[in-house]
């Protein structure tokens, strides 16, 4: 199982900007899409190659995730059960018979924190849907969770700290979401800081890798030895966000 987890920041935008050919470079079985904002899935991506499971926002041209399988699950699950936060086409669920892999795109907490309590009354509903999952089968969680978890995962922590993003409310959920029993792969792998997901479009961010971690592949513990791989594709353009990738043996 090889997944590629990408917030591409517009569909259409990075079709334009080589999409196709990032999912063509290695030979994904999943590739899960946040951030598309489209309510329709283009004819590039749907079948014979892909099966295709598109959760859009009620708002046109906002949020909204994008699932691409090869092989399609048993159940197809969008949002969370809750109206309020559904509206927004944030979560799918494809239910498999040995796990569960959700794509989840999480709400930004904003400037001036004009959304944290949003944000936050996400998490717990997150939470709380996963945590009913995990009983019946493993689960991998991929996404752009908007959140940098550690002092490592940005490269100017002393100066975000309190911002969107790196609040102590952000951050003390994802601790807390951990230690219910799952573990972030990438810190698998790479321990030191330096590597990132996102980086903003000013000032040359990007090329200067002034970066935050933000993009997630987080799994229960059950599958931690199925665990193979786990990396950030830093090099691959397209959107302000980098894609992360997971391998997990079948």
């Amino acid at each position: 199982m090889k997944i590629l987890s990408w917030n591409v920041n517009g569909l259409r935008s990075a079709l334009g900007k080589g999409l196709l050919d990032a999912i063509k470079a290695d030979t994904y079985s999943h590739i899960l899409l946040q951030e598309t904002r489209t309510r329709a899935i283009p004819e590039a991506l749907g079948p014979p190659r892909w099966h295709a499971y598109l959760n859009p926002a009620v708002r046109p041209g906002y949020s909204g995730v994008l699932s691409l399988v090869q092989t399609p699950p048993e159940k197809v699950i969008h949002g969370l059960g809750v109206r309020s936060l559904d509206r927004e086409g944030r979560v799918t669920t494809l239910v498999y018979p040995r796990l569960c892999l959700v794509n989840a795109y999480f709400v930004n907490a904003q400037r001036d924190l004009a959304r944290l309590k949003a944000k936050l009354a996400f998490d717990r509903a997150l939470e709380r849907w996963v945590m009913r999952l995990v009983p019946a089968r493993p689960v991998i969680l991929c996404g752009d969770l908007n959140v940098a978890h550690e002092d490592r995962d940005l490269a100017r922590p002393a100066a975000n700290r309190g911002n969107a993003g790196f609040t102590q409310e952000e951050r003390g959920w994802f601790s807390h979401f951990l230690e219910l029993g799952f573990v972030d792969t990438y810190r698998l792998f790479v321990t030191e800081g330096g590597h990132y997901t996102w980086w903003t479009y000013r000032s040359n961010a990007r090329g200067r890798n002034i970066g935050w971690r933000v993009d997630y592949c987080l799994v229960s513990q059950a599958l931690i030895p199925r665990v193979r791989k786990a990396g950030i594709l830093e090099g691959v353009m397209g959107s302000d966000h980098a894609p992360v990738t997971l391998e997990i043996a079948d």
